[in-house]
């Protein structure tokens, strides 16, 4: 039998067994009524109408789709070693391509979920697993069928069971109100850039912009990457609220390319708008990338010095202010992207030069205090998330006394 370090210093009052002796396969096929399942890395086997953000299509012929009843260990074989594994609380169906497995009846259901979720397990499946494709390893039907289970006594296991379910509900408690926290303050941080940026008479945008360096796309076709070439800038170049893209990070094409598009060329001080279909990245452009280029879905803003502040330019770019306006425009569109002509008509809030540049510094505190607030939330969530890993596992290998079942 394969045995796992967990397996060391286990209490003597638990048994390990062979995965096979307390799961069979079975393939029984349902009539393609039953709910839908799916296997979630995060939360194991659940509705899959629960959740809106599984984005694959389940075939339109559910007739080898797999019956699962409560109970039974359903596991994603190509992702088993993520932690797409759980023992099933619903009946339903599921995928033709995942193993279903029925239980003998000697290990609590919620017990064995936590058992095979657990960070131990997950280090198995990925050491018994194999694959070219990324993120999509094989799981070995016959090395999981050998996998060590710990058996603790039914009383045990039920006790470790309550146990987990009641600390992990508060750790799950506790990580919903900060994401709640995130959430009000990500919120918060856009409505205090427009307060910030305040009530005032606007401008249109294309009369901020250098005549003779309008606001222009760059390059249509910028052909394979090259190492000695002009470097370029794409929507996913730009980080975003004004941060300048990182001249080692970016693609470059040939000189050839690039001088076909001398219209486009960038120098420090521009701002560079994303107009593809996520639009609305702004990036102020650093000294070290004059000379660069862009691609057909950025846009240069090269503004009329002593006009504009250009730091003010890029928080009305990047706050609620534009991305109402552009929402707007573009509504009922088949295309979400923004045109040249839209970007141009972008009202701009137009105060006095000096209150620009008050109002840029106020903005860039505020947001930097809430980012930090906002960091300190994830930090915790993170912290939350280990306590969690930490706890199931310590107590799934009998390394903490969880005290008598209920």
């Amino acid at each position: 039998m394969i045995r796992g370090p967990w397996s060391d210093g286990v209490p003597d009052t638990w048994d390990i067994r062979p995965l096979r002796s307390e799961f069979r396969r079975a393939k029984t096929l349902g009539d393609g009524t039953e709910e839908l399942l799916s296997v979630y890395r995060d939360y194991g086997v659940i509705p899959k109408s629960s959740r809106d953000d599984n984005y694959n299509k389940p075939s339109e012929d559910m007739s080898k789709y797999q019956r699962v009843s409560a109970g039974d260990l359903v596991v994603n074989k190509m992702k088993a070693w993520q932690g797409s594994l759980g023992i099933s609380a619903y009946d339903g169906i599921v995928s033709p391509a995942y193993f279903v497995f029925k239980a003998t009846g000697h290990i609590d259901p919620r017990f064995g979920h936590y058992l095979l979720r657990s960070s131990e397990y997950a280090a198995h499946m990925a050491a018994i697993s194999s694959g070219i494709r990324p993120n999509q390893w094989d799981l070995d039907p016959m090395q999981f069928a050998a996998t060590p289970l710990l058996v603790p006594p039914s009383t045990q296991q039920r006790a470790i069971a309550d146990y987990l379910d009641r600390e992990t509900a508060q750790i799950d408690a506790f990580i919903a109100k900060n994401e709640q926290l995130i959430a009000l303050l990500t919120e918060r941080r856009v409505s205090s850039m427009v307060e910030a940026i305040g009530l005032h008479d606007t401008i249109p945008l294309k009369r901020l912009v250098q005549p003779t360096r309008p606001l222009t796309y760059g390059i249509l076709q910028c052909g394979a990457p090259v190492e000695d070439g002009v470097p370029y800038i794409g929507p996913s170049d730009l980080p975003g609220e004004g941060e300048s893209p990182d001249l080692s990070s970016l693609r470059r094409t040939t000189h050839e390319i690039a001088s076909a598009y001398g219209r486009s060329v960038l120098t420090g001080g521009d701002i560079v708008v994303s107009i593809g279909p996520a639009f609305g990245r702004v990036g102020l452009i650093s000294d070290d990338l004059s000379g660069a280029n862009l691609t057909q879905d950025t846009v240069r803003v090269a503004t009329v010095p002593g006009k504009i502040d250009a730091n003010y330019l890029v928080w009305v770019l990047s706050s609620r202010i534009a991305d109402d306006f552009w929402d707007y425009q573009i509504l009922g569109a088949t295309f979400r992207r923004l045109n040249l002509g839209t970007l141009g008509e972008t009202p701009i809030p137009y105060p006095p030069l000096a209150d620009q540049m008050r109002i840029a510094d106020e903005v860039a505190q505020v947001v930097a205090r809430i980012d930090d607030a906002i960091g300190v939330a994830q930090r915790t969530i993170e912290l939350a998330r280990e306590r969690r890993v930490a706890l199931i596992s310590a107590a799934v290998t009998g390394k903490v006394d969880v005290g008598d079942a209920a």
